[in-house]
């Protein structure tokens, strides 16, 4: 009856029978939930922990992956560079055959002429000793 009466007034016995202001039960189910809150912190804790390992391995990967990407627009403009030289290689070369081309024609005219001139005086030559 004296623990009826305690307890309506909000006090109780534990197993040890020492007074508490807090039901045994409400006593338990605290005690519950700070193991579970504290299993909770610890599963938070290596959560944590792993996401900050993939979060540091996908920062890497995105090094990785923007390195390849300068090599890659490094070698394109490489590549770039080289048909513009090839395209400028190839326009000199192509006025250098026309500069060339023209020196032939004149080559060609001159000997052209030179044999004119060679058969006019070849028959100057013979007119001049058949008389």
């Amino acid at each position: 009856m004296a623990k009826d009466i305690l307890g309506e007034a909000g006090l109780h016995f534990d197993e040890l029978n020492k007074l508490r202001v807090l039901d045994p039960e409400v006593t338990q189910q605290t005690i519950e939930l700070k193991e579970e809150c504290k299993d909770f912190v610890d599963k938070i804790g290596q959560f944590q922990k792993i996401v900050g390992g993939l979060i540091e391995l996908i920062d890497q990967l995105a090094k990785e992956a923007e390195n390849e990407k300068m090599k890659a627009i490094g070698a394109r403009n490489l590549l770039k560079s080289i048909a513009k030289q090839r395209e400028a290689q190839q326009q000199q070369l192509q006025a250098l055959i026309a500069e060339k081309k023209m020196q032939l024609e004149r080559v060609i005219t001159l000997i052209n002429m030179k044999k004119d001139i060679w058969k006019l005086n070849k028959h100057h030559l013979t007119s001049l000793q058949n008389r």
